[in-house]
């Protein structure tokens, strides 16, 4: 099924281990998955916002003209969006396989999108993304994180995957406020609106 996409649009993406179980079993499959993130998607898209969690992740994402142009595999219709995220669980995942010599699907078959329709859903989302290994009680503050694009915000220096630009343009959020903003809490009812 093609992705319902327009440019200008902001998507949540994710998807978790098949059963629940891992997809990250050490240090270098976090790097490793970031290298597909930004050969797959970052060339086709804006990406804004990331977590990888030990069996799942969340991606925030802007969708650009090229994340829109149509893509056929076989009789599949897709887009440059969708097929970089299928190409992208695809090898790593049998990169992953053959790492371990295990078989079998790593990742649930469908990947989830939900396109966020206001401002206040996209900064519920993009704080909730971030705020998951904080939830998880991985780490006890949200810098901590390696694999996060949290990490991108606040430490300029490092290699970035995001579009910080962009984000700060969609949201009333900017560089010196946003450690503060990053810790708020989130309402529930807005939570339901990002899934």
């Amino acid at each position: 099924m093609v992705m319902k996409i327009v440019p200008g649009g902001i998507l949540h993406i994710y998807n978790r281990g098949n059963n629940k179980q891992p997809i990250f079993f050490n240090e270098g499959n976090y790097f490793f998955f970031l290298d597909k993130i930004h050969k797959h998607i970052g060339t086709v898209s804006d990406i804004l916002g990331y977590c990888l969690m030990p069996n799942h992740f969340h991606f925030l994402i802007q969708i650009n003209e090229r994340s829109c142009t149509p893509k056929k595999i076989g009789s599949l219709e897709s887009t440059e969006l969708q097929n970089g995220f299928r190409m992208m669980q695809s090898s790593y995942a049998s990169a992953v396989n053959k790492q371990f010599e295990r078989t079998g699907s790593l990742f649930q078959q469908n990947t989830k999108y939900k396109l966020l329709e206001s401002d206040k859903y996209i900064e519920t989302c993009f704080h909730y993304i971030h705020q998951n290994p904080l939830k998880a009680e991985l780490v006890s503050k949200l810098e901590d994180w390696r694999y996060s694009s949290f990490r991108e915000y606040i430490y300029p220096e490092q290699t970035r995957l995001c579009n910080q630009d962009a984000l700060f343009r969609l949201l009333d959020i900017s560089s010196s406020n946003f450690y503060e903003t990053s810790y708020g809490v989130i309402k529930e009812e807005l939570l339901e609106k990002i899934f």
